[in-house]
């Protein structure tokens, strides 16, 4: 990002050295737990042993949202079969777009025939991010193909903002950067002006020769959320060499990306923390600075970007549902 971000360059490998636990079994770890996060572009699935990663491999996307039932059972698989299945206690899952029983209940039996026995569990995406900030209560916030919020309180209680899809919302995210990146390039065009820096380095990942192009590209069945969600890596370097509009776009996005935590902040009545992540949020600077100043205006200052991968708040996820955490 997915996911432009790390989430769109997913690493993949076996990594037994990848968020190491201490030795004995930590309470509520004993056993094989596998750690799923799917995102619009990928799956990626950690094999946990005691508490330990021992098997660390990404496959395409499983969510449901963005490529078909079938491709999606294909997808769990492929990742499956290289992180090996046997005797697993428990699938953790977080998934963009789950946003009733029904999506979880739906994903769950896609997931249930790969480890035959195993308790799996299906959540949003975002609340993998919250934990992997090492915070049970807060707000989570998604910068990566799409965006989100996703908090809880110390009541219990849960609220949303945004996480709408792309065509209904996903301001801040990798898509809308993309989106916006041709949006700026047709209107120059509309205006009679030259292509400037953004456009020509947009034209040149596209292949294209002229903006016009753009438009037939972008509603093409070869394009996708996917490979404009890509495009975002292109306004963020056309910012970092002074290019104004792209440095524009970028405080927008963090604007964008403040509010959701805001609105989903006074839904339950708490002022932090808000942890930031996903693949733009955990690698964009300027947007992470945008995303700061917005809230510190908005009197919200317990901010941090999240330090790890959010597949790995499963393990957080899991000892709170054992009542160990």
């Amino acid at each position: 990002m997915t996911d432009t971000e790390r989430s769109q360059a997913a690493p993949s490998g076996t990594r037994p050295e990848t968020a190491a636990l201490p030795p004995a079994a930590p309470q509520g770890l004993a056993g094989v737990v596998i750690g799923l996060d799917i995102g619009g572009t990928k799956t990626r699935g950690v094999r946990f042993e005691d508490g330990v990663a021992v098997a660390d491999q990404t496959a395409g996307s499983a969510n449901v949202q963005n490529v078909s039932r079938e491709q999606a059972a294909l997808n769990l698989a492929d990742l499956f079969a290289r992180i090996g299945g046997g005797q697993v206690a428990q699938v953790y899952a977080g998934a963009g777009g789950i946003d009733t029983d029904d999506d979880a209940a739906a994903l769950a039996a896609l997931i249930s025939p790969h480890a035959p026995g195993a308790k799996v569990t299906v959540v949003h995406d975002s609340r993998l991010l919250l934990a992997a900030g090492a915070a049970s209560t807060g707000v989570a916030v998604i910068a990566g193909t799409g965006s989100a919020a996703w908090g809880r309180n110390s009541a219990g209680e849960e609220a949303r903002a945004g996480g709408w899809g792309y065509l209904l919302g996903d301001e801040g995210s990798g898509y809308w950067l993309g989106r916006e990146a041709v949006r700026h390039s047709l209107r120059r065009m509309n205006q009679g002006l030259p292509a400037d820096q953004l456009t020509e380095a947009l034209l040149a990942a596209c292949g294209l020769d002229h903006p016009n192009r753009l438009i037939a590209l972008f509603h093409s069945p070869e394009t996708g959320r996917r490979f404009w969600a890509q495009q975002a890596r292109l306004v963020v370097e056309a910012a970092a060499a002074g290019h104004g509009v792209s440095g524009e776009l970028l405080d927008q996005a963090g604007k964008d990306l403040a509010d959701l935590a805001a609105q989903a902040l006074r839904k339950l009545g708490i002022e932090g923390p808000v942890i930031l992540g996903s693949g733009l949020g955990m690698n964009v600077a300027p947007l992470q600075d945008a995303f700061r100043k917005y809230l510190a205006a908005a009197g919200i200052t317990e901010v941090r970007v999240l330090d790890q991968d959010p597949v790995f708040g499963v393990l957080q996820l899991v000892k709170e549902q054992a009542g160990t955490a």
